[in-house]
């Protein structure tokens, strides 16, 4: 039987569509990898006494009272204390802190108030806000301010010589940094509420601490520590790879077909 003339191009179009399906096919494994870990149930911890909004504050970074993401914290105290709170955050995470000071009563004051938020890592080095209002005055007759301060996304490993935010626990420290002699000690109470926003990989790096900051003294964050190891850079690195791998197969078949002459059967 005569040989069959093979035209290069039939062959290259089948490995197109062959690959291009793998490709989409493994782009849309990973992503639903989120949508599965998303959809996943978390624990519950709606029982657990130590899940209760905590309705104190610690008076310095040892004594800090832990607050989950999350969870709104409410205190007690006298103007001119200062107030610690703690609270984790994992890699990928951008935190957010707000607070709430309800002042005393306007007819007890003597005059206007400076309030301010500090955050500050696990190695109790301060974090500069990128967004927010972190120290407000009030009035004298002012009711309330509010405050809120959002850090830099936190990430995995650094330097040891930077100052870029690392996994662990973050305290918040609130207190009256202006204030007329007469009006400390009167009565105020606050409230301080911690969230995280995930940021994706786009500030993912290599590498990683081999334990988080002051990890042993705070909760932690829901699923646990490390719990983004799942980022977007994922999703990009093998679709790169899929489509890597289709142009060079491509190429290849293309070069190859126009290498080698088409076979001629014998006795034509």
């Amino acid at each position: 039987m005569p040989n069959t003339i093979t035209h290069p191009g039939g062959q290259l179009m089948r490995t197109v569509r062959t690959l291009t399906a793998a490709a989409l096919a493994g782009a849309a494994l990973f992503g639903a990898a989120p949508a599965a870990l998303a959809d996943s149930p978390s624990p519950s911890h709606s029982a657990s006494k130590s899940d209760a909004a905590p309705t104190q504050a610690g008076t310095a970074f040892r004594t800090a009272v832990a607050v989950r993401q999350g969870q709104k914290a409410t205190a007690s105290a006298s103007s001119g204390d200062y107030l610690y709170w703690m609270f984790p955050a994992d890699a990928g995470q951008r935190p957010t802190v707000a607070a709430k000071v309800t002042l005393p009563e306007a007819a007890s004051r003597h005059g206007a108030s400076t309030w301010r938020i500090d955050v500050y890592d696990g190695l109790r080095r301060r974090q500069p806000c990128m967004y927010g209002t972190q120290s407000r005055s009030a009035a004298e007759d002012a009711a309330a301010v509010e405050l809120s301060c959002t850090l830099r996304p936190t990430l995995a490993w650094a330097d040891t010589w930077s100052t870029d935010p690392l996994p662990g626990s973050y305290y918040i420290r609130l207190t009256a940094v202006s204030l007329p002699d007469a009006d400390r000690g009167l009565p105020f109470t606050a409230e301080v509420e911690p969230t995280v926003l995930d940021t994706g990989g786009a500030h993912a790096v290599d590498g990683s601490l081999a334990t988080p900051l002051g990890a042993k003294s705070a909760v932690e964050p829901d699923g646990g520590w490390a719990s983004g190891w799942w980022t977007d850079r994922w999703l990009w690195t093998a679709a790169g790879g899929l489509l890597a791998a289709l142009a060079g197969l491509g190429g290849y078949r293309l070069t190859r077909g126009r290498g080698r002459p088409s076979r001629v059967p014998h006795g034509a």
